[in-house]
């Protein structure tokens, strides 16, 4: 993982406002031709929503219209037996998300994506199991976190998942990304959400455990950074644009990160309609900024241009597709001038 040099790239979050899967790889390859990664596409059904995309086998799911949830009225001991005897013989097949639930990861493992380039890396995603466990929730309405044996379950689901596409990632690309999007550790810590820190740690590192590759964790609001950055992640994306200096509290755990290789992936592009009053400069000039005020807090300027990527704040599925646009627009812009100040010479890896 040593060999892989983060160099400002830009990297995608997954989903897109697009319900044809050829034109999300359109879209995609145009703006993050060097690191790709298959999109989501949550126009196109409901099965492709972030939760019920990784749904696929999970004992007692049950799937309605714009509804997710497990009965556990229902007899799960042969359904979760089958899972356990896959996660113990490590049977990555098992985790297949099949291209009705992510058809355009579909269309690339079938060969009818043409990848402009050899990329330097192919991302995919996985939602996170605090998010799943969290907003996927039993017959009475309780979420499957607070079940024990079903968060058990879920952790292992997982992994699976990130096991199964990794594998097959790898096929296109040896270097692969595989983040866990967790939005809901922006609840962590509040008083609605009864998880302690050894349980976060705990389901988080099952699901990195079937990731060999580069791992990194995409939350989208504030949390309690040095919980995700005491972990085995090898990326941390977070909305920069919104909670940078959330992030400056806990300099000691980031300087830990960034000595152990850890890389940042700013996410400096709105998500939002605030992007229609921004631009490369402008957001060039904040993430600057933000970089100062970090080296103000004692940490190394040159480990934090070494350890930089450039990502949108969020994905970009809820938006209008022309907004999504020019939110990828200004994260390529960012990285190809933060590439032209910071990347010696100036040139990509397949230019040198």
């Amino acid at each position: 993982m040593s060999e892989f040099q983060p160099e400002w790239l830009p990297i995608v979050v997954g989903s897109v406002p697009v319900a044809d899967p050829q034109k999300a790889w359109e879209l995609v390859l145009e703006f993050f031709p060097e690191m790709p990664a298959w999109p989501q596409l949550p126009r196109r059904t409901y099965l492709e929503n972030m939760y019920v995309q990784y749904s696929e086998r999970f004992p007692g799911v049950v799937l309605e219209e714009d509804r997710i949830y497990v009965d556990r009225n229902r007899d799960l001991d042969p359904e979760l037996e089958a899972l356990y005897v896959a996660y113990l013989e490590n049977d990555v097949e098992y985790g297949l998300t099949s291209g009705d639930y992510a058809a355009a990861l579909g269309l690339l493992l079938e060969g009818k994506v043409r990848l402009p380039q050899s990329p330097i890396a192919i991302k995919g995603q996985v939602t996170g199991p605090v998010s799943w466990g969290l907003t996927v929730v039993d017959q009475d309405r309780r979420p499957i976190l607070y079940d024990d044996i079903l968060a058990d379950a879920l952790a292992k689901h997982l992994r699976l998942k990130a096991s199964w596409q990794e594998q097959e990632l790898r096929k296109i690309s040896p270097q692969t990304i595989i983040f866990v999007d967790e939005p809901y550790m922006a609840s962590y810590g509040s008083a609605f959400v009864s998880l302690d820190h050894d349980q976060v740690i705990g389901l988080l590192e099952e699901v990195f455990a079937g990731i060999s590759g580069l791992k990194g964790v995409h939350c989208c609001g504030n949390t309690d950074w040095s919980l995700l950055l005491s972990t085995s992640m090898n990326i941390l994306n977070l909305d920069a644009y919104e909670y940078a200096d959330a992030l400056l509290l806990y300099p000691e755990a980031l300087g830990d990160f960034l000595e152990r290789g850890g890389m940042v992936a700013w996410g400096i592009a709105p998500a939002s309609t605030k992007a229609e009053s921004e631009t490369v400069e402008s957001l060039v000039q904040r993430l600057e900024s933000i970089l100062d005020r970090f080296v103000s807090k004692g940490m190394p300027r040159e480990k934090l241009l070494q350890a930089g990527l450039v990502s949108p704040s969020c994905g970009v599925g809820s938006l209008a597709p022309e907004l999504a646009e020019k939110v990828f627009s200004l994260t390529a812009g960012v990285s190809s001038e933060m590439r032209r100040r910071y990347v010696p010479t100036g040139e990509t890896e397949e230019e040198a």
